[in-house]
Parts: C-alpha cells; structure tokens; sequence
C-alpha cells in the first residue's frame, strides 16, 4: 500500500501536471470504484485543479467550486501519467482523468478491487473522509506521545492505525521500529520516556529520509516504481536475509493478512516472537531464542552431507 512517502512524491510530481489544468472528462469503466452518489460524477468535468493535499494514505485533487476528487490507491492502486486521452489497460484500469495536459489513469493489480474515488462538495465534507491520526512531521513530541498512549496496543499497531498516526502503513512501520530499536508487540502503554523519544526521532527520520530517497529516484519524472518492497530498506520484506546492522536474520510475525518484519538482534535481545501461524501447531516447540531459531530454521551449508531442508 502506498504510504507516506509514496503519497507525497505522488503530489509533487501531479502538481507540474494538473495544478491549474482543467479536467475534461472522468472515464471509469469500473463503477465500483466511486463509493459516492453526490456530487454526481459529471460535476467535476470542466473545472480548473486548484489544489492538491494528502489525506492520510488519500491523495485529495481540490477543483474550483470546493469539489474535491479523493482517491484511495489501498494495497495494489497505483497512478500514472499518460498522454491525453490515452487509453486505459483492459484489465487493471479503474479509472482516467483527462485534464487539458495529459491523462492520470488509476490502476489496480489483482481481483481483489479495493481502490476507491470519493467525490465531495466543501472542506466539512474532505475533512469526513479524515480519519483523525496526526501528521507524524509536523506534529511535536507531546502530541505524539498523547497520540501514541492513547490506547494500550501493540506499537505495530497503534503506528499502522490512522485514527491514532496520518500516513503510516505496514511496510514503513517495520523500518520505524527498526530503527528504533524497539520491539513490534511492545505494548504502548509500557514504554518509558526514552523509548517514546527514540521512536518520534526515528519515525522522522525514516520518513523524511524515504521522502527524499524517493524523490531523487524520480526526478522530474513521474513515479512508476511505486512498491512496499524496496531495496534499502532494513526488514520489511526481508525475512530470513541478514539484518543490515547487525547480520542476524530477519525475523517476521504472521497475522490476517499482513506481517511484521524485525531483527531479534537488534529488537527484541535475541527472542524470537512466536509466529502465530507455527506456534499453534508446534506450542511449546517454538524456538524462544535466536540461536534456537538459527538451530531449527536456518537452512543447511550447501552440499552438507545427510542434511535435509526444513520445510517453513
């Protein structure tokens, strides 16, 4: 899902395009992706963009008149920049927006559409559609501790929640906490005054060190390689690879949907956390430490003699 980073690369390389162009025409070959009925579709046609802003993960097109056009890429929806009038890919085009200068088109991988378009009349109605979290860069120190001790949760999940933090999704929180040095299921309301430092400056400076990473990548171009698993990064997506700060492998927790990538070594003092999909068949058998882990997982030497690989 595209996070914080994403989302404002996305912005600055729209606002070259759109800012002050008109949008023509909205061609949507998928009805399901407008999850409103007012204002009408066909109200936004013909208006200048005077605008462009992040609403958490949403990117919100402001045109004249207070209609707002706010979209929500969720896990696979990504945008790109086309020639006017170009035409749409069969299978993954949700929409396109055809503005006096070129078409943003709104794609979506996969059978699962989860992308959604929102059209809405004046500030009340966008601010509607914000679910409340702060601005992890603009915010000081003791919003965020308020923001983030507000309820007992996981840190992994009070960080990836947007009631509680604007921006911040699966794949960014794991470097947040990497850097912090500090474990995903630490429970918010356990953590000292130095922890809820550590992870307010890391949380800053792994967001606005992927800001600026991101935006070099593009350049004057537009954002094509729009991914949760980028090289660089420190865990996510990383699992069984050397953690980069202190080589012992990457770990990662199993729930819904999602994971929680981490290094024992540098996280958690060497435990392993037990992964909910293993430690419901093994129980007491899950390895506690790193070097049990390291023991029971870590695939043999090659061509070691009478050693068999252990199905994960």
């Amino acid at each position: 899902m595209p996070e914080l980073p994403d989302i404002v690369v996305y912005l600055e390389a729209l606002e070259p395009r759109i800012l002050r162009a008109r949008l023509e025409r909205v061609r949507l070959p998928s009805p399901f992706l407008l999850r409103s009925i007012d204002p009408p579709l066909s109200a936004v046609e013909g208006r200048t963009t005077e605008g462009l802003s992040r609403l958490g993960k949403r990117i919100a097109i402001e045109l004249e008149g207070e209609l707002f056009v706010v979209l929500h890429l969720m896990i696979a929806g990504r945008l790109h920049w086309k020639d006017a009038g170009a035409a749409l890919p069969k299978r993954r085009g949700l929409a396109a927006f055809d503005f006096t200068t070129g078409t943003l088109q709104l794609t979506e991988a996969g059978t699962r559409h989860r992308a959604s378009l929102h059209l809405v009349r004046g500030r009340s109605a966008l601010a509607a559609l914000d679910p409340g979290g702060v601005d992890v860069l603009t915010t000081d120190l003791a919003a965020f501790r308020a923001a983030l001790t507000r309820e007992n949760h996981t840190l992994k999940r009070a960080l990836t929640d947007p009631r509680l933090f604007s921006g911040i999704g699966n794949a960014y929180s794991d470097e947040i906490l990497h850097a912090a040095r500090v474990s995903p299921l630490a429970l918010t309301a356990r953590l000292d005054v130095e922890d809820i430092e550590r992870l307010y400056a890391a949380i800053r400076r792994t967001l606005t060190g992927w800001v600026d990473r991101l935006r070099a990548e593009t350049g004057d171009g537009f954002p094509e390689q729009v991914t949760a698993f980028r090289d660089g990064m420190a865990v996510h997506g990383r699992y069984g690879q050397p953690c980069p700060t202190c080589g012992a492998p990457v770990q990662r927790i199993r729930y819904a949907e999602n994971e929680a990538n981490y290094c024992a070594g540098c996280q958690t003092n060497g435990k392993v956390l037990a992964d909910r999909a293993f430690s419901r068949l093994l129980r007491d058998d899950w390895p506690r430490s790193l070097e049990e882990w390291e023991e029971r997982f870590a695939a043999p030497a090659p061509g070691a003699p009478g050693t068999k690989r252990r199905r994960r």
